[in-house]
C-alpha cells in the first residue's frame, strides 16, 4: 500500500508580498531574456501577468520547475507530489519580488497577481488592513 506523501504548499491567502528592501527596481521590471532558455522569473512573470489571479503561488513555482526540467505532461501530476513533499521557496524568494520590482497580491482563494512597485495598486495593498502583508526575501544579508 502506497501511503501518501505529506505535502507542503507556498500558497498565501488575502496577502501581499511587498518587494525585498535591497532591491534595485524603482518600478515592476519586465526581466530581460538572458540566452535562449527561460530565466525562473521570464517563466513566472509570463504565467502571472498574462493571466492574474488564474494561478496559485503553487501552480506557478511547479510549473517554472516543471518548464525549466523538461518534464512530459504524463509526468506533471507525480512530479508535482515530488516537488511538494518537501518545503519550497514561496513567492517571497522569486526573482520577481527580490529583484524586478514586483508585488504579488493573493487573492482568497490563493490566487495571485503582480503588482508594479510604482503602482497605487501596490500601495494601496501595503496599506490594507484586511491583507497580511509579508516583504520579499532580502538578496544580501544585512
Amino acid at each position: 500500500m502506497m501511503t501518501k506523501m505529506k505535502t507542503h504548499t507556498t500558497n498565501y491567502f488575502d496577502a501581499f508580498i511587498q518587494v525585498a528592501e535591497d532591491s534595485p527596481a524603482k518600478t515592476g521590471e519586465v526581466p530581460p531574456n538572458k540566452g535562449p532558455e527561460k530565466s525562473v522569473a521570464n517563466i513566472q512573470f509570463e504565467m502571472i501577468s498574462k493571466e492574474p489571479y488564474k494561478y496559485t503561488s503553487d501552480d506557478v513555482l511547479f510549473q517554472t520547475y516543471a518548464t525549466r526540467q523538461g518534464f512530459d505532461k504524463s509526468d506533471l501530476a507525480a512530479e508535482r507530489e515530488k516537488f511538494f513533499s518537501k518545503g519550497q521557496a514561496c513567492l517571497r524568494a522569486s526573482p520577481l519580488t527580490k529583484r524586478y520590482g514586483w508585488g504579488v497580491h493573493s487573492n482568497s482563494e490563493g490566487k495571485v497577481a503582480l503588482y508594479s512597485l510604482d503602482s497605487q495598486e501596490y500601495e494601496k495593498f501595503s496599506n490594507d488592513d484586511k491583507v497580511e502583508t509579508v516583504k520579499a526575501m532580502r538578496s544580501k544579508r544585512a
